[in-house]
């Protein structure tokens, strides 16, 4: 968990995501707002970590460049070590993926041609008011709508797109239901 509750390392995976293979070099290419340096440094953490592995290498101008590839099965944190986080542990991993979306959202506005209306980007909540049950209907929907999406490789046409649902209740059980028991 610690591995992966990174900015930087967290936009690494998602760079690699898709199951590409890149250099760091074009790690670099991508990430035009990380220092070549720090960027090293993290995919190195990474690498030694099992999360990424190494497919190719090499020579460039008397160099070894490594052409890495994400092992997926490492990139995620399983439902069990999420279970056992603490709320300080929650704390940090929602910091670092809000830090991770806006190092991210910041290298898209910095491109030349950024155009989020043309682009359909989007960062909209909504307040829905759901049971249990209709939560888990929802979270279902979702995973059926996301799940096959998520296979996608690159290829000519397609643009990687980032998609962050963040979900959790805003007031607890006791106070909606105590402000609905008038409003029958």
């Amino acid at each position: 968990m610690d591995l992966l509750l990174h900015p930087v390392r967290l936009r690494v995976v998602h760079a690699l995501s898709g199951g590409r293979t890149l250099t760091t070099g074009r790690l670099c290419d991508l990430l035009p707002d990380v220092s070549k340096a720090t960027l090293y440094r993290h995919v190195g953490l990474l690498a030694d970590g099992g999360v990424l592995e190494v497919v190719g290498e090499q020579r460039v101008r008397g160099a070894v460049e490594r052409s890495y590839r994400l092992h997926r099965g490492r990139a995620v944190i399983d439902a069990e070590t999420a279970a056992a986080a603490t709320p300080d542990d929650h704390r940090r991993a929602f910091a670092a993926a809000m830090a991770t979306l806006l190092g991210e959202f910041n290298a898209y506005l910095a491109r030349d041609h950024a155009d989020p209306a043309a682009d359909a980007v989007g960062y909209r909540q909504h307040a829905v008011w759901l049971s249990p049950e209709e939560l888990a209907d929802l979270l279902q929907d979702l995973r059926a709508v996301i799940a096959p999406r998520l296979a996608r490789n690159p290829a000519p046409g397609r643009t990687r797109h980032l998609l962050s649902p963040i979900l959790f209740p805003a007031e607890e059980t006791n106070a909606q239901e105590a402000e609905t028991e008038g409003h029958d």
